[in-house]
């Protein structure tokens, strides 16, 4: 039986590297785009269909869903990295950044399981970041999304494995995928925060530009979808194993300091 897999954010980075590799495994791949016509065509992969999905817009989801119909896997990947001091942040962005990262991915899913409950068979991979399980200063919005996102994730694999749809998080740590270009600031020139900011920003940077390619987390993706079950929690990427066992055997307050001093600031 060939499966179908749905990839959010399948024209770049993880999701790009996700969709190539189910295609090459023989999968049927729909790949999500705000914009599929924009792709261009030295940029599309063989064996991927388009299709659009803006998961800022919750009518861009139903439509979408609609459209893709029966689907057996989905790897929600798509999503906006925020940088910003607490004090700054836009409302209005800070409920875009959540819709996107959290609340889009949770209205899709609904309108899926359905399907995949009926057929007694599912996958359903969140990727996250180790900023959920690492917290970073002026990172707030984005930690606290991938955070809600795996809370999500956790209690649903409880809800969902007695119907033979299994819930697996992926947390990456830094990725060399250029995200940190598309990144949404929100420091205003006259900032208190901004020399602070900066120096985060400059040594965030450096360790995405140092960080592993997104290839590798496509692996541990598909590793996941292929395993019978999939473990609850995947984490790959910026040292994983080392940091996780060093977090359970410190304290909290030491790995905080340890992780801003990493990125510059004096805590």
């Amino acid at each position: 039986m060939t499966r179908t897999a749905l990839v959010t954010g399948a024209s770049s980075g993880i999701g790009l590297e996700v969709a190539r590799l189910l295609a090459a495994r023989g999968y049927r791949v729909l790949g999500t785009s705000r914009d599929p016509a924009s792709i261009p065509a030295d940029k599309r992969l063989t064996g991927v269909e388009y299709v659009a999905l803006d998961l800022a817009d919750r009518d861009s989801i139903a439509a979408c869903a609609a459209e893709v119909g029966d689907i057996d896997i989905v790897v929600h990947n798509a999503g906006e990295s925020q940088s910003g001091a607490l004090e700054e942040l836009p409302a209005d962005a800070v409920d875009r950044l959540f819709q996107t990262n959290v609340f889009g991915a949770v209205q899709l899913t609904q309108k899926l399981l359905p399907g995949m409950r009926a057929r007694g068979y599912g996958r359903v991979i969140t990727v996250g970041s180790m900023l959920a399980s690492f917290p970073l200063a002026f990172r707030g919005s984005y930690v606290a999304a991938k955070a809600a996102l795996k809370g999500f994730a956790a209690s649903a694999r409880q809800e969902l494995s007695p119907f033979g749809v299994w819930v697996a998080h992926v947390e990456p740590g830094s990725i060399a995928t250029g995200i940190g270009e598309r990144r949404t600031k929100y420091t205003a020139d006259d900032s208190p925060y901004k020399a602070d900011v900066d120096m985060m920003i400059t040594h965030l940077d450096a360790n995405e530009r140092g960080g592993i390619p997104p290839a590798k987390v496509a692996e541990v993706i598909v590793k996941a979808i292929e395993a019978d079950p999939p473990r609850e929690f995947y984490a790959v990427g910026s040292n994983a194993p080392i940091v996780f066992l060093l977090k359970r055997l410190m304290p909290a307050g030491i790995v905080s300091s340890v992780i801003a001093r990493k990125h510059g600031l004096k805590r």
